[in-house]
């Protein structure tokens, strides 16, 4: 379809959705964006976006009013990525901003590791994160980008920290790993006790919707995290008592790791009525959600890698 035969046949504007297979991607497409939106939710071979030709391409034969640049190349072990992470998402990146001219607003999802794994402080501030360059491929490709959205009119950071739900890699997430352990009646495992920012996917989405459209951002990156951090033993606990109190909790290390949570003050000063889950309530919804479908995640699954 030509740029002209979408524009007769919509009335929306439309919504370029990138990864949209992915966690963060499929929630996007199952939520109410759909209603506000023309949803585009092109596969891998339909645009490539490590390959420049194939997403001016795809921009050509498209309109494409906004975009949610959710895809990202997994930094985590288990996904064997090692030594190309940071050219795949830097370069998926910089071909997205080189069609800047063809959209109004590009909202890209971030993560904390752009702060730097070995110097994370309880409550990072989104210009905090300059301090430091983070070790890893996947805190420095997001280091990388920031620098460029800082020099853009169009292109926001939203940095999530620990966010969660369903489609999630449930193998090495830790609230979907815990649960679909309690549920196969397995020990709920971790190597070290700390606190994080969970997110509840849910909660991602009106920020989304609300910061495409809002007419003037005073900022370039915006931490989307919950007011308050929990403990991943806390979390552990509560799983147990919902599922199985006899359950056994297993901690490989003593004491408490560097804490992962963001202060969300500048996302509060732009939407001052956006409230999150409480957390134990959107841990019960995603302990629904597995209990319908455990055969999709088999035990075997759970015992080649730790949560």
């Amino acid at each position: 379809m030509s740029r002209g035969e979408y524009e007769m046949e919509s009335g929306k504007e439309s919504l370029l959705i990138t990864g949209a297979s992915g966690f963060i991607g499929r929630n996007l497409r199952e939520s109410f964006l759909r209603d506000e939106y023309e949803l585009l939710c092109p596969s891998s071979k339909d645009l490539n976006l490590i390959d420049e030709t194939s997403v001016a391409k795809y921009f050509s034969e498209h309109r494409v009013d906004y975009v949610v640049h959710s895809a990202c190349m997994p930094g985590h072990r288990a996904a064997g990525n090692e030594g190309k992470v940071f050219y795949a998402n830097t370069r998926m990146f910089f071909n997205l901003e080189r069609q800047k001219h063809n959209y109004k607003r590009m909202l890209v999802i971030g993560s904390g590791a752009i702060y730097d794994n070995r110097n994370y402080r309880p409550k990072m501030k989104e210009e905090e994160y300059e301090e430091f360059l983070p070790v890893d491929e996947h805190g420095f490709s997001k280091y990388v980008c920031e620098k460029a959205i800082e020099n853009s009119d169009n292109i926001i950071d939203l940095r999530v920290f620990g966010i969660f739900g369903k489609y999630e890699e449930f193998r090495i997430r830790f609230i979907s790993n815990l649960i679909c352990k309690a549920l196969h009646s397995m020990p709920l495992t971790m190597n070290q006790n700390r606190k994080f920012d969970f997110l509840w996917i849910d909660d991602l989405i009106p920020v989304i919707s609300k910061l495409l459209k809002k007419d003037s951002l005073k900022y370039k990156a915006y931490n989307v995290t919950p007011d308050s951090s929990e403990s991943l033993l806390n979390i552990a606990e509560y799983i147990q008592s919902k599922i199985n109190p006899r359950l056994e909790i297993q901690v490989k290390q003593e004491g408490f790791g560097l804490e992962y949570s963001g202060l969300n003050h500048r996302l509060k000063s732009e939407l001052p009525d956006w409230k999150p889950t409480d957390l134990h309530l959107a841990i019960n919804l995603l302990i629904e959600w597995y209990e319908k479908g455990l055969e999709q995640f088999p035990r075997e699954a759970l015992t080649s890698i730790d949560g």
